[in-house]
């Protein structure tokens, strides 16, 4: 009875290995990326097309950590670029260039990654310029780190962009495209953000269901990370003081 057993068993592990072998196998291409072999600048660019996937990390972390409407919104932009992108890919239906061997099954007019960079750049750029000016007397430091700030942001888009060319998953239409759309759903968004989303902010962290999830606005808060700097000094020396008169007590 054992040996009918282990021969039955035997049968169907043999039966789904030979099935597992004659199967197509695709791989998914959401983060593989391919690079000429021994083509130090050519994997160079293959690390910098991953940024948007770190920056899409770098999203969902400062929304669970941080819970600002803003960011939130800032988010929210850059999900309903990648759906535009997506119907607009397979709307225009055209392929991605044929001059490797690998067969690509996505569409690439126009290009996901141009279009969330730049995407990103523009709202950044704009954020920056716009809603970080909040006195004519800015400091030379604070001016530098908003230049070095919107400089950077403009360059990686650059590189990504290129990036797309260089590694032969784009042509040079379909990136130009995606920089030209993510650009201008980036002044969109700013746009809707700014005048439409923002001033309801404050009746949406009234809700019960926003003070359930921490949800804050920090819109009128010109320098985020020096009044919680200052405010968190303030009261650790307040509890410090408080410690110290209990226990002289």
């Amino acid at each position: 009875m054992a040996s009918l057993d282990d021969d039955s068993l035997h049968k169907v592990k043999s039966s789904f290995i030979d099935a597992v072998q004659k199967s197509e196998w695709v791989p998914l291409s959401l983060t593989l990326v391919e690079y000429p072999q021994g083509d130090f600048f050519g994997k160079l660019l293959a690390l910098i097309s991953l940024i948007p996937f770190a920056i899409i990390a770098g999203f969902i972390t400062l929304i669970l950590f941080r819970r600002d409407l803003h960011t939130i919104t800032f988010f929210s932009g850059i999900i309903i670029n990648e759906c535009i992108n997506f119907i607009l890919k397979h709307t225009i239906c055209e392929a991605r260039p044929m001059t490797r061997d690998t067969v690509h099954v996505e569409y690439g007019m126009p290009s996901m990654h141009a279009q969330f960079m730049w995407f990103f750049a523009t709202y950044t750029t704009l954020f920056i310029c716009m809603r970080l000016h909040h006195n004519n007397n800015s400091s030379i430091l604070e001016k530098f780190w908003r230049i070095t700030i919107i400089a950077a942001c403009i360059i990686i888009a650059i590189l990504v962009t290129y990036s797309r060319v260089y590694l032969l998953y784009h042509t040079s239409s379909q990136v130009l495209c995606g920089a030209f759309i993510g650009i201008i759903l980036g002044t969109i968004w700013f746009t809707i953000t700014c005048v439409v989303l923002t001033p309801l902010f404050p009746i949406i962290v009234s809700w019960r269901i926003s003070e359930y999830l921490l949800l804050r606005d920090t819109t009128l808060i010109p320098n985020i990370l020096w009044f919680e700097y200052t405010n968190i000094r303030t009261e650790a020396r307040a509890r410090s003081r408080k410690l110290v008169s209990m226990k002289s007590q």
